[in-house]
């Protein structure tokens, strides 16, 4: 006893029985040749048995196998056959369900008929070669096109007897060609050229039936596609509606295979093998418009889309895809949003790698990577200035049309216009563009928004040490600076990482600020400064030390804060007797804020009791540092004190302030 009963003339009735068995259903297929079984495995839930069916045949084989439910997924065009299903499924009282595969798109460039006969009677009165495409069934409905035995070209199976059938009607040698689909565009195109065709004839055979391939073949060559319409209007399921259909009927979960695919810098000359097989197989094709038009099949059902949440949830919604491809751009590992996707997806995926494009560009440009400095100025801050001056390779992406310029321009007031700048433009693309030039000849410079770029600097500047920076190093004039020592156990406290954000209130010089963007150099300073003339000597110090991440803001605390970002570490170096609503709205911006206050007057130092009792914070240390420093007199040295410093430090405890 067999639970359904394909009819399996079509890949779409191949893919059901496969699907049923995979599902521990029983199913017995029906194939109208030996051939048509031949496709099949049989197995220990898969019975294939080959012949055509009388409609007499079918009554007493649904009645023998009782089975629930006959599935009728025979050709579109082999009208016949669907009436005698129906009928024989009435007779005997089964359950009967038309597959059907989805009609094509409408060509504005097609000839649409109702039947062979009005196919070749529309011929008849045509000048060209014909390159047919139908099969062998109705090639004698053809012969009667004037001299058809040069005009014709068909391609059938490639079988003894399909090829001495046609030989018979005198279709041979050249003009008739023996293959088994599916046939690509290329394929089809190549045809069409070898045997100078003006007219393509078809059938709407959909997506499985190769016609979005016939279609682009016949644009590409400028061919009149002759298309037969179906012979029957009939509603039905499609291959993928099918599949939740009979989930829910037999009662098991839908399994998908999910890629995520690497697809190179876009074109699909850059695809791997792997990739190009994953994207080929998926029935659901997902990615931004970009990437999906460089490598979507005709017909493949698209989705655009690169948002991770948009994409898992639509997944989950849509069960009936089996296969399912998300194209990535360049490499899955290489900046890219597959982690996000993998995590989402309860890690369900398989991971298929592509071509990065520092991979590309490099060989492009004929340099190693193996020692560059590899980041992404692509929607995200990498302090790429303080990158190039300290690495003598620097690739990155970009992607804004102004991206080099600014880039450029940056470098300039830093001192680094001599940096020579390999820029690429839509790599692997047609207009591709590859050049080089020194950053101070590109600062107008407005290209394309896919781009990359490697700085190559001759003159690198060793990384400075973090802390303890000399004195003598800052620019200085008489507004007040933290001493060396001062602040190599002030950042020391701060315990900052190198993606911190930061504030430093009361910047004075910025000596501070630029140990901390030295530190944080994928991170963000913040130096907060209210005199005019500390503000000039930051800026100077800021270009000096090339801290591009360091942002100079001028105002009194804490209004000058109010709109910056929420901060991870803040530094206050002065007050102005703000204390308590400087700490106040650190903890309103991040409630688990690490904070280190310098205090030289012991009212300060009560200032910062008061606010660390008042607001409950928490990991608090005190250090009262004496420092002194040694002055030649004659032949002596004499120590000369500094004056006492008190570093107090402190962390928020995770608590919103009421």
């Amino acid at each position: 006893m067999y639970k359904a009963i394909v009819f399996a003339g079509t890949t779409e009735g191949y893919a059901l029985c496969e699907f049923l068995a995979e599902n521990r259903v029983s199913v017995y297929a029906c194939a109208a040749t030996e051939y048509g079984g031949s496709l099949l495995q049989e197995n220990e839930f898969l019975h294939v048995s080959a012949g055509r069916l009388k409609t007499e045949d079918m009554e007493e084989l649904f009645r023998k196998e009782n089975p629930e439910i006959v599935l009728d997924a025979t050709h579109p065009y082999a009208a016949e056959v669907t009436k005698n299903i129906r009928t024989a499924c009435e007779s005997a009282g089964v359950l009967y369900q038309r597959i059907l595969r989805p009609e094509g798109e409408k060509n504005s460039e097609a000839i649409y008929v109702e039947s062979t006969e009005e196919a070749a009677a529309f011929l008849s009165g045509t000048e060209g070669n014909i390159f047919l495409t139908t099969g062998s069934k109705e090639l004698a409905k053809f012969t009667g096109i004037p001299d058809y035995k040069e005009r014709l070209f068909a391609r059938v199976l490639s079988i003894p007897s399909v090829i001495r059938s046609c030989a018979e009607l005198g279709i041979e040698g050249k003009h008739l060609i023996g293959m088994q689909g599916p046939f690509s565009a290329e394929i089809n195109e190549a045809m069409l050229r070898q045997f100078q065709c003006s007219y393509l004839v078809t059938k709407d055979t959909g997506l499985a039936g190769g016609f979005p391939e016939k279609m682009e073949a016949c644009q590409r060559c400028g061919v009149t596609p002759v298309i037969i319409g179906r012979p029957l209007k009939e509603e039905g399921l499609s291959l993928q509606d099918a599949r939740v259909f009979l989930s829910k009927m037999f009662g098991f979960t839908l399994s998908q295979k999910i890629s995520l695919v690497g697809i190179g810098m876009g074109a699909e000359k850059t695809l791997t093998l792997e990739g190009k097989k994953a994207l080929n197989e998926a029935e659901l094709l997902i990615g931004a418009k970009r990437m999906t038009e460089a490598v979507q099949k005709p017909g493949q059902m698209v989705l655009h889309e690169y948002r991770s949440e948009k994409i898992v949830e639509y997944i989950r919604e849509h069960p009936k895809y089996r296969t399912v491809a998300i194209a990535l751009s360049g490499d899955v590992g290489f900046y890219s949003g597959a982690k996000k996707l993998i995590d989402q997806l309860d890690g369900n995926v398989e991971v298929i790698c592509g071509i990065s494009s520092v991979v590309y560009f490099m060989s492009k440009i004929g340099l190693s990577w193996d020692d560059a400095k590899i980041v992404s100025a692509h929607g995200r801050n990498c302090n790429l200035i303080s990158l190039i001056r300290h690495n003598p390779k620097v690739f990155s992406i970009l992607g804004t049309e102004d991206g080099v310029a600014v880039l450029a321009s940056r470098l300039v007031y830093y001192g680094m216009g001599d940096v020579t700048l390999y820029v690429g433009e839509n790599l692997s693309y047609e207009n591709e563009k590859i050049f080089h030039d020194k950053a101070a000849n590109l600062t107008e410079y407005r290209g394309d928004a896919l781009s990359v770029v490697t700085a190559c600097n001759e003159k690198v500047t060793p990384m400075s040490a973090v802390h303890g920076i000399s004195d003598g190093e800052f620019l200085r004039g008489k507004a007040p600076m933290t001493k060396e020592e001062v602040r190599t156990v002030s950042l020391s406290k701060l315990r900052l990482s190198e993606d911190s954000v930061c504030y430093d209130v009361g910047a004075g010089t910025g000596s501070v600020s630029v140990e901390m963007a030295l530190r944080a150099w994928m991170g963000q300073v913040y130096a907060i400064e209210k005199k005019e003339d500390a503000l000039a000597l930051l800026k100077e110090n800021k270009k000096k030390f090339a801290v591009d991440n360091l942002a100079i803001i001028p105002g009194v605390a804490p209004e000058a804060m109010t709109e910056l970002p929420a901060p991870t570490h803040a530094f206050i170096g002065g007050s102005s007797g703000n204390m308590q609503d400087i700490i106040n709205l650190l903890l309103e911006k991040n409630p688990k804020v690490r904070i280190v206050i310098n205090c030289i007057t012991l009212e300060t130092v009560t200032e910062a009791m008061n606010a660390i009792r008042d607001f409950g914070l928490e990991d608090v240390d005190i250090v009262q540092l004496a420092a002194a420093r040694s002055k030649s007199i004659g032949r002596y040295h004499m120590m000369m004190g500094e004056n006492p410093i008190y570093i107090i430090s402190c962390s928020g405890r995770g608590e919103e302030i009421r």
